[in-house]
């Protein structure tokens, strides 16, 4: 299958539900991964780029929780879980990613926020994103400002 930027976008999105799903029920990776498998048609999806974004996350969860930390204006176990889920996701994409530029990134979990999260939830991962991008992706920040 060739990789589309919507077959990323799917990904994307089931990653961010199996993220969620993850946090609240505490499932094994496995097994929810199968169910998305099972109940969902990932026909159209890059399934591996889904995988890879669950199971790096929930593998590198001290790291990537690291980066955005530092920019939240509350504790992360205040955030709700569909902006945790996003910025967790979106901040792998940043330390493990660097063929998908940033702003793809961003406006990827924002577009996600839109839908998902609660009311002006994207404004705030909106906020964070930029800040770690800016630390994890410094060199093609200021490349993109420059121009």
């Amino acid at each position: 299958m060739t990789v589309t930027a919507s077959a990323r976008r799917k990904a994307r999105h089931f990653a961010m539900q199996a993220l969620y799903q993850w946090q609240m029920a505490g499932a094994s990776l496995n097994a929810i991964e199968a169910e998305f498998h099972a109940d969902n048609d990932m026909s159209k999806t890059d399934v591996a780029y889904f995988r890879e974004l669950f199971h790096g996350v929930a593998k590198n969860l001290d790291v990537v929780e690291g980066a955005f930390a530092p920019h939240l204006d509350r504790k992360l176990d205040d955030l709700d879980p569909v902006s945790r889920a996003l910025l967790r996701m979106s901040t792998y994409e940043l330390q493990n990613r660097v063929d998908v530029p940033y702003k793809v990134v961003i406006n990827e979990a924002v577009a996600l926020a839109k839908k998902f999260g609660p009311t002006d939830a994207y404004k705030f991962i909106n906020g964070i994103l930029d800040k770690t991008a800016a630390d994890l992706r410094a060199t093609e920040v200021a490349a993109d400002k420059q121009q």
